[in-house]
This record gives C-alpha cells, sequence and structure tokens, in this order.
C-alpha cells in the first residue's frame, strides 16, 4: 500500500488561537527514529490517537511508541470542534423500538469515552474548562419542533435522564427567548477541545514518544511497514491511523469517509453586566434539533460562540476570506438569539473538519495486515473518538472486550462516488440537511 501526499494544510485558527501558542517538541533525527524502528506508530495526535498511545503503552510497558502528527496538537479536528462531549447520541427521526439495542450501543460507546476523559483529565489535573452538567437540545422552527417530540420520546424509552424545558423555563436557563422548545439531556460534558487535546498530549507515557509537524507522506507495505516521512523512514509492525477524516491521503477508505466543512465565530469575553442577562446558567452547551442547525455555547471564560455553517469543501479550511464571508451567518444567528448584545463583537473564527460517512456509521478494525484505523464519527469525535482510540489498542494487541464488541458491530460504511460525482452528491446532502431549517439556523 503506497500512497504519496505532501499537503496537510493548517491555519493559526480553532480553539487553540484562544490558548497561548504552542512549541512543537523535539524534532525528528535520524535514528531517532527517523531510517529507524519503532514498535508501534500511532499517526495522528487527535483524542483517537492520544487515547490509542496511551492504552498501547500501558498494554505493552516494555516497548516504544511513536505519535507522529503532521500539525502542532491542537490544531487538527480534535482542536476545532464545540467541544461537546456527548453521552447520548441524537437518533433523528421518530423512535424505532427495533432499533432499541443500536441506539444502546452507541450510547455505551460514547459514555465508555466520557469515562475515559473524566478520568484523565482528574489524574492529570487537565485544565481544560471541562464541566459535566450535560447538554442541551433546541427547537426554534416548525422541524426542529416536531423533531423534540422524537427526541422525548426516545429519552423516555430508553430511561434516559432528561428535563423537558418550556420557553420560559430556556429563557431562564440560557438568557434567551428564541427556542420554542428544548430538552436538558442530564449526562455529557463542555470542554474546551484544543486544551483538552494539549493536556492530554502533555501527560502521555513514558515509553510514548510525540512529534509534531511531522507528516505520514506514504505507509509502504512489506516485510516491514515502512512510513514516509519528509526527512526520512519509519520502520514498524504495526501502524494506527487515526487521521479521521485524511485517511483517504494515506489510502485508506477513499470511497467510504468524507468530510464536511463547519465554520463558527467566538465572541470576546463579555463584561459582568452582560453575562448578567444571560440566564442562571455560568456556561451552557445547546445543539439544535434540526441536523442543520445552529450550535451555541456560554464558555466558562464568558465567551459566546456560535456554529452555523456546513459545506463540501474537500475536505479543507476556510481561508481567512472565507471566514469573513461565513460571519455573515454567525452574525445573523448571533442577533437573533441575544438582541441585547448586538453590540457585542466577534473575537475570533474558525473552520474545521468533520469525518463523516454516508449512511452515519464509524470505522474501527484492521484495514491491512498491520494497518489499523478507527474514525467517521459524524460530529461526536470528542467521547466517541477517545472511546474508539482505546478499544483499538486492545484489540490491535489481540485483546477481547465488551467496548471492541460494540466498536466492532458499526454497521458497513455506503460507498461515496469519486469526484465530480462526490460534489454533486454533496452538494444535494448538504442543501437537504438545511432545509427547513428556518429559525434554527
Amino acid at each position: 500500500m503506497t500512497s504519496r501526499v505532501v499537503k496537510f494544510p493548517t491555519d493559526p485558527h480553532g480553539w487553540a488561537e484562544l490558548l497561548p501558542p504552542r512549541d512543537a517538541g523535539p524534532a525528528l533525527t535520524r535514528g531517532q527514529p527517523v531510517n529507524g524502528r519503532a514498535d508501534w506508530v500511532v499517526i495522528g495526535a487527535g483524542l483517537t490517537g492520544l487515547a490509542c498511545a496511551r492504552r498501547l503503552a500501558e498494554l505493552h510497558p516494555g516497548q516504544e511508541i511513536v505519535v507522529l502528527e503532521a500539525r502542532l496538537v491542537g490544531q487538527g479536528a480534535s482542536g476545532r470542534n464545540s467541544g461537546f462531549a456527548v453521552a447520548v447520541s441524537h437518533f433523528p427521526g421518530g423512535y424505532k423500538a427495533r432499533q432499541g439495542s443500536e441506539y444502546r450501543r452507541v450510547n455505551r460507546i460514547n459514555q465508555a469515552g466520557l469515562e475515559i476523559l473524566r478520568a484523565q483529565i482528574a489524574a492529570f489535573d487537565i485544565s481544560c474548562q471541562w464541566r459535566e452538567d450535560g447538554i442541551h437540545h433546541g427547537a426554534a422552527d416548525h422541524m426542529a419542533m416536531h423533531e423534540a417530540g422524537h427526541f422525548q420520546r426516545y429519552l423516555e424509552e430508553m430511561e434516559i435522564a432528561h428535563t423537558v424545558l418550556e420557553p420560559d423555563a430556556l429563557l431562564s436557563r440560557l438568557g434567551t427567548g428564541h427556542y420554542q422548545a428544548g430538552l436538558h439531556v442530564h449526562a455529557g460534558a463542555l470542554v474546551q477541545p484544543a486544551a483538552l487535546v494539549r493536556g492530554l498530549a502533555d501527560h502521555l507515557p513514558g515509553n510514548v514518544r510525540l512529534y509534531e509537524q511531522c507528516p505520514v507522506l506514504a505507509i509502504e507495505s512489506g516485510r516491514q511497514l515502512t512510513l514516509q516521512l519528509t526527512n526520512g523512514t519509519v520502520r514498524t509492525d504495526n501502524v494506527v491511523v487515526a487521521t479521521n477524516y485524511e485517511a483517504g491521503k494515506l489510502g485508506l477508505l477513499a470511497r467510504r469517509l468524507t468530510a464536511t466543512t463547519l465554520s463558527g465565530s467566538v465572541t470576546r469575553i463579555l463584561s459582568d453586566d452582560e453575562r448578567s442577562g444571560l440566564g442562571s446558567l455560568d456556561q451552557w452547551g445547546l445543539l439544535s434539533l434540526h441536523g442543520g442547525g445552529a450550535t451555541v455555547r456560554l464558555t466558562a471564560d464568558g465567551r459566546l460562540c456560535v456554529r452555523n455553517t456546513a459545506e463540501f469543501y474537500g475536505a479543507q479550511f476556510l481561508s481567512d476570506c472565507q471566514l469573513a464571508q461565513r460571519q455573515t451567518a454567525h452574525r445573523k444567528a448571533f442577533e437573533v438569539r441575544f438582541p441585547q448584545l448586538k453590540h457585542v463583537p466577534f473575537e475570533f473564527a474558525w473552520s474545521g473538519v468533520e469525518g463523516i460517512s454516508r449512511n452515519g456509521t464509524n470505522f474501527f478494525g484492521r484495514q491491512k495486515t498491520g494497518v489499523f484505523f478507527a474514525g467517521g464519527y459524524n460530529g461526536s469525535g470528542l467521547s466517541r473518538g477517545t472511546a474508539f482510540g482505546t478499544a483499538l489498542a486492545d484489540y490491535a494487541s489481540g485483546g477481547q472486550s465488551s467496548l471492541i464488541e460494540d466498536c466492532l458491530a458499526s454497521a458497513p460504511a455506503s460507498w461515496v462516488p469519486p469526484r465530480p460525482f462526490l460534489d454533486i452528491a454533496a452538494a444535494l446532502t448538504v442543501r437537504a440537511r438545511f432545509k427547513g431549517v428556518g429559525r434554527d439556523r
């Protein structure tokens, strides 16, 4: 298997932009392990890759695990999401009793990842604004309000702890009268995602070596697997690819996994007076019950964040010019929800890419001899990616567990057409995603 790629684009945006600059660790030099050998190589230092590397180090304390990250830690997808670590997934449409076992399987994976993150944040005292007060779901227009009924029945049938919220209750909690129906799922957490990823990377076990700004350009099969880097090679018997939507650059799942580019904006820190008009909660996160609706957060440090665009853009980040254009949509969504804060400017904007499959499934397992992959989380990568990465380390090491069984039970992915047909299909999919979004956008 060989695939050569030279582009791993990045930009300075994302949640990492709110943090102090990160200096990359020591560069790879020949023999460390360039033109050398490692027992295990993990490609990608996002949540999946870091979870996998940590678990491999625990399972193989006498072996060397090398993690290769194409960018700086926190600049990839794991540092560009909206910071929702879900415990309970939302399955759109009416509740289907025959799907109960599938609902439970997915939620078990979510909850396993949440438990792992909780334990690691506590063990390493990672400062990442972790708050485990659950997640709000809101509806502002007809289609989303109809979905609120479906979601409520699902929560009731699955005996998932939740609170139904009328408009007055939402206004009291969140400080916005925009939503006409809502539910608060008691399980789940909010986090500053880039701070979380950085903290996890800074507390890896002693037998893990992390190299940033070190893209893998190709994986070549032979008696051993040879990873081609910009300044040499690394040989190994075991490779874990944890690059999510960029797996196709290394020849994996090119016709099964694609990506959507999202964008959002973050305000400056609100004053005490501005925050006092935002309800009783000092931080919260709300997911729209319409698949194309806005994601909104009040962060622990007093910023409001709005994410409400999604498009097919060849699995790339948006340019600064494009981001400025998308901010028109962010601004409209912000002001209709918080008219009392129209004077508050945005301070940051970012774009991020989510790995998706056509049928909403995930990817887990062996791809080639010695090559393992997990990814395609369809927007739920914080908790699910952590669980998949941990389970993949056990699976690649020959282990067995109920979590591995749950991960392996993911449905096969639907075929994705090549370009230019992909562009047409993606445009139609995005259009369908926003159909009927109305006031939820």
